[in-house]
C-alpha cells in the first residue's frame, strides 16, 4: 500500500501534467474509446503499457485467464456485459482478445487447481476452459511437456474466445454491418512481444510495424 500511495502522489505531481488538457476533454466530452481490450488479471498483462495507449483510448476488461463465455452461459457475466457496453454504447471499432504466455490459469487447470476445495467459484469459472483443454489434449498427442501444453492452449484459449465472441447478438450485428473488427493476440512475458493471430496461415504471429 506504501508503494501504491506512492505512486498516486508520483502520477499527480509529475505525470498528470502532460495529460492535464487530456483528463479535461475526457471530462468534459465522455470517454470514446476505439477498442475493447479483453485480457488476463495477470498482473504481468498492462494493456495500456505494451500498447502505448494514452487515457480514454482502450475499453479495457480483465479476467483470470482471458476468459469470454459464449452467450448461452447462464447468470449474469461482466464479460458479456462490457462487450455488449463496448459495442452499443461505447461504438468501438475493434475487440482484442489478448492471451498471454505462463498463464495461471491455464497453468491450473493442466495442472490441478491448488486448493480447490477452498476455492469454489475460481474453480467454476476455470471449468469454461475444460472444452479447450479436452480439444487441445485430443488435436495435440504428442505434447507431453507441460509449458509446450500451457503455451498450446493459451493459444487456443484466445482461438475459443473469438468464436464466442460471435454468439453475442451485439458482436454478430457489428459484424453484419461491418462496425467491428475482432483481433487474437498473445504476448509473451519473458520478451514482452506481441503476436496477432492470422487466420490464413493459421499461426500466431508478429504484429508488423503499421504501414505509413
Amino acid at each position: 500500500m506504501h508503494r501504491l500511495i506512492q505512486g498516486v502522489h508520483q502520477f499527480q505531481t509529475h505525470e498528470f501534467r502532460s495529460y492535464s488538457s487530456l483528463f479535461r476533454r475526457l471530462a468534459r466530452e465522455g470517454q470514446n474509446p476505439h477498442t475493447l481490450f479483453i485480457t488476463c488479471a495477470d498482473s504481468r498483462v498492462l494493456a495500456e503499457l505494451i500498447t502505448g495507449s494514452r487515457p480514454g483510448d482502450l475499453f479495457v476488461v480483465k479476467n483470470v485467464g482471458n476468459i469470454v463465455p459464449p452467450a448461452s452461459v447462464a447468470g449474469p457475466n461482466s464479460t458479456a456485459a462490457a462487450v455488449e457496453f463496448a459495442i452499443d454504447s461505447l461504438g468501438v471499432s475493434d475487440i482484442v482478445l489478448c492471451g498471454h504466455t505462463q498463464c495461471g490459469a491455464v497453468s491450473a487447470l493442466v495442472g490441478g487447481i491448488p486448493h480447490a476445495d477452498h476455492q469454489p467459484h475460481l474453480a467454476e469459472w476455470l471449468e469454461q476452459l475444460r472444452t479447450v483443454y479436452d480439444a487441445v489434449v485430443r488435436n495435440y498427442p504428442d505434447l507431453v511437456d507441460p509449458s509446450d501444453l500451457e503455451t498450446v492452449m493459451a493459444e487456443e484459449n484466445v482461438l475459443f474466445g473469438l468464436e464466442n465472441l460471435k454468439t453475442y447478438g451485439a458482436v454478430r450485428r457489428a459484424l453484419d454491418g461491418q462496425r467491428v473488427r475482432l483481433h487474437g493476440w498473445m504476448f509473451k512475458i519473458r520478451t514482452a512481444k506481441l503476436f496477432a493471430y492470422n487466420p490464413e496461415s493459421g499461426q500466431f504471429e508478429p504484429i508488423a510495424p503499421p504501414e505509413d
